[in-house]
């Protein structure tokens, strides 16, 4: 149950790193709101799998999962860059999280 935790505030925390772009500085109050209970949410869940999962591994695997689907959804929301090396790269990031994952 710890590890869906991670996964899920990870979901939460590409909610809330993408909802930044759509609140234009915090000037746009509909935007600003959800992009906050993400933030809350991300880390409420976050700080209940630490405390039956090593903090290194949690917080590694969590960072994963926003960098790689925040980044995935910059590509497809936002006209971001999909060049192959970027490609690559975001899956050595993809890699990184099912083994730190694994070898917890």
């Amino acid at each position: 149950m710890a590890w869906f935790c991670v996964f899920l505030a990870g979901v939460f925390e590409i909610l809330f790193a993408t909802g930044l772009k759509y609140c234009a500085g915090f000037t746009r109050f509909w935007p600003t709101v959800g992009t906050a209970l993400s933030l809350l949410a991300s880390m409420t869940l976050l700080a209940a799998s630490v405390r039956s999962l090593p903090i290194g591994s949690a917080y590694a695997v969590w960072t994963g999962i926003g960098a790689a689907g925040t980044a995935i959804l910059g590509v497809y929301l936002f006209g971001d860059s999909a060049s192959p090396a970027r490609m690559m790269f975001l899956g050595c990031i993809v890699v990184g999280v099912i083994g730190l994952k694994m070898a917890s």
